[in-house]
């Protein structure tokens, strides 16, 4: 019997910058979810291209008119959050190989601190499989073309933050060097 209650899932990440396979998975995850929670991950020690308040913006732009989509700012534990917006489960998604480890350490220790919140794995469409935020992060700061990457306001708005850090003098500390 299925129960009337509302089937929620937590999709948690730092979204620095979204883009266009972070979009996938969430849509694929309301073929299975009544309602997904986009959970913005702040870290005050970490530096981030976006603010949180920025991210959680350019989320909602590309994620507009969907209803069964929330996105928010956590700063606790991804399972104490979850327990907090009701979520039954976790979705993570997975690239490449290198994921898979880390994935599956992650979920081993969120099984042990809340077994009563499922880990569910997205393994990213073909289409999607070279995306990461920070390879999107590196091309855009040297001037490449990310529009395949990611929505186009996206890329807009790293335009402009490099722009304007270019304009400051700053040096990108967002590269991770993708040479090979």
């Amino acid at each position: 019997m299925l129960s009337d209650s509302i089937c929620c899932a937590l999709y948690p990440g730092s979204f620095n910058p979204v883009h266009n396979g972070h979009l996938d998975i969430a849509r694929r995850a309301l073929r299975m979810f009544d309602e997904v929670v986009i959970a913005v991950y702040v870290h005050p020690g970490k530096p981030f291209l976006f603010s949180a308040e920025e991210r959680v913006a350019l989320i909602e732009k590309a994620l507009k008119g969907e209803p069964r989509l929330r996105v928010a700012t956590y700063s606790i534990l991804t399972v104490d959050y979850a327990r907090q917006v009701g979520a039954h489960a976790i979705i993570r998604g997975l690239r490449v190989f290198s994921d898979f480890e880390l994935e599956f350490r992650m979920a081993l220790t969120n099984r042990r601190l809340a077994p009563d919140i499922e880990i569910v794995n997205f393994i990213s469409g073909e289409e999607y499989l070279h995306i990461s935020s920070s390879t999107i992060r590196e091309v855009a700061s040297l001037g490449g073309d990310v529009s395949t990457m990611a929505p186009p306001h996206v890329v807009e708005a790293l335009q402009q933050r490099f722009a304007k850090l270019k304009a400051e003098g700053s040096q990108s500390s967002f590269t991770v060097s993708i040479k090979d």
